[in-house]
């Protein structure tokens, strides 16, 4: 069992994620350390995606508790689990930007839900943080206006209008080429450095996972929980679990 650190902004204790009687994952033990870009990894179908859910709360655990700061989120009343997580922003798959609003209209949603600003204050925010990720200029944009990876940037713009804690982003390359792939990762670990936010990512995409990620756990489907956690270049090059060297290598030799 995981001690409980009022500094880490997550912690996972025994949680244990089922659909009914089926369990997708069990006994999931681990921390995210202040300033992390901590991966969440596995193969298809293992509960990636799922176990953010959890951490969201959209999902409730069939077992086992989501700690924020110390402080039990799975346990809380709906109102302090709100304002909980205010302390979190959320990037989709696919950005999730209304088509019909412009990036400065698309990020005064939260502003306009959370917040006492006025007009003037949120067209302020919304440029403010579209700028942090290279888009200044683009406020009057549509979403169908700009490029894929450039929607990425505005979802993420958008999930840290709020000034987050943790940003927590579902396979962030998602639909993007090469190249905004990287520049996408370039972006999320200046913001790492920059704002000292911490991370949460799902992805399956090995150079990312290499290029970004500080920390991970490996959830396997077969034995239907964490077999591995640590660096993802550290699991790659020296853990002794062949389904881990085998996902991280591509089923090569490991650091080749």
């Amino acid at each position: 069992m995981i001690a409980i650190q009022a500094d880490d902004p997550i912690t996972v204790r025994d949680l244990t994620m089922a659909y009914g009687s089926f369990v997708l994952q069990r006994d999931l033990n681990f921390a995210v350390k202040q300033g992390d870009i901590f991966v969440i990894m596995g193969g298809s179908g293992c509960g990636k995606s799922t176990l953010m859910r959890h951490l969201l709360g959209l999902n409730e655990p069939a077992r086992g508790e989501v700690f924020y700061r110390g402080e039990s989120f799975t346990r809380a009343e709906p109102e302090r689990r709100q304002e909980l997580l205010w302390r979190i922003g959320v990037l989709y798959q696919s950005g999730a930007l209304w088509s019909s609003l412009t990036l400065a209209e698309n990020l005064s949603l939260p502003l306009e839900e959370f917040t006492d600003l006025n007009a003037a204050q949120m067209r302020e925010v919304a440029a403010l943080k579209l700028a942090l990720v290279g888009l200044a200029g683009f406020e009057d944009y549509y979403p169908s206006q700009i490029s894929g990876g450039m929607q990425k940037r505005a979802g993420l713009a958008r999930a840290m209008a709020l000034d987050p804690e943790i940003l927590c982003i579902d396979e962030p390359s998602a639909g993007l080429d090469p190249i905004s792939s990287r520049l996408l990762d370039e972006l999320i670990v200046e913001l790492r450095d920059s704002l000292e936010t911490t991370f949460v990512i799902v992805t399956h995409e090995l150079q990312s996972i290499f290029d970004v990620g500080t920390n991970s756990i490996f959830l396997d489907a077969e034995t239907r929980t964490m077999i591995a956690m640590g660096p993802p270049k550290e699991l790659r090059d020296h853990s002794d679990n062949p389904t881990v060297r085998r996902f991280l290598t591509r089923g090569e030799v490991a650091g080749v």
